[in-house]
């Protein structure tokens, strides 16, 4: 059985993704909060990863970075303390959990990495100054880590569309809302995050296994079409 660690997986996106994982894998949760649920392949850390020394773990085959934040403003808005907080989430958050498990992901099985960008890096929005600039650094990271660990660690990104999270609650906040958001995309919907802990699952299973530094838009069309 393999060993998955996730940071931030007891809620959204991370929940599914614990969630997904733990009948095949051995999951070890690294969060602020423990998740609501419980079950014999996982266990819970209680970490502020900014702020604390992350957990000493002897075997990891994979590594699932989730925290990330939406903090949607106005240039004009935005202090250069919001740009440092978004920062500091998105990109050393991650940094700092790849240096620290980076010696027992080296000698795991088929060992891989997952962190999460967003789709407007791709796409010029409105109020997402602060976001898609550190989610850009994220995709930076990948690419170069990437060209680095190969052929020994695979890293991918995974890059959502609003998905029906907490985090987004502000964007979904009403059928009014909810209703112009899926009207945007395309494909008529917006994402649920079993669709994204889906696409965590293949991008560190053996089916990828040649598949390193890429970014993957789950975006419902918004950005690749256009109609």
């Amino acid at each position: 059985m393999k060993n998955l660690v996730i940071i931030g997986g007891s809620k959204g996106i991370g929940k599914a993704i614990t969630q997904t994982f733990l009948d095949t894998h051995k999951v070890s949760n690294i969060s602020r909060t423990a998740p609501d649920f419980t079950h014999d392949n996982l266990t819970h850390y209680t970490c502020d990863v900014l702020t604390e020394d992350l957990p000493e773990l002897e075997e990891v085959d994979t590594l699932i970075y989730c925290p990330g934040s939406i903090n949607l403003k106005p240039i004009t808005r935005l202090k250069l303390d919001d740009f440092r907080a978004d920062f500091e989430i998105n990109v050393i958050g991650a940094v700092k959990a790849i240096q620290h498990y980076l010696a027992p992901l080296k000698k795991g099985h088929q060992p891989s990495i997952v962190l999460f960008s967003t789709v407007a890096t791709k796409l010029g929005m409105p109020f997402h100054a602060s976001v898609a600039a550190s989610k850009s650094a994220v995709e930076g990271l990948i690419k170069s880590v990437g060209a680095e660990l190969a052929p020994t660690v695979r890293i991918n990104g995974i890059a959502p569309t609003v998905t029906d999270t907490a985090l987004a609650s502000k964007l979904l906040r009403n059928e009014k809302m909810i209703e112009n958001i899926t009207e945007r995309h395309p494909l008529k919907k917006f994402l649920n995050p079993q669709e994204v802990a889906d696409m965590a699952q293949f991008l560190t299973s053996e089916k990828a296994a040649s598949i390193s530094g890429q970014i993957f838009e789950m975006d419902c069309g918004i950005v690749s079409f256009k109609i």
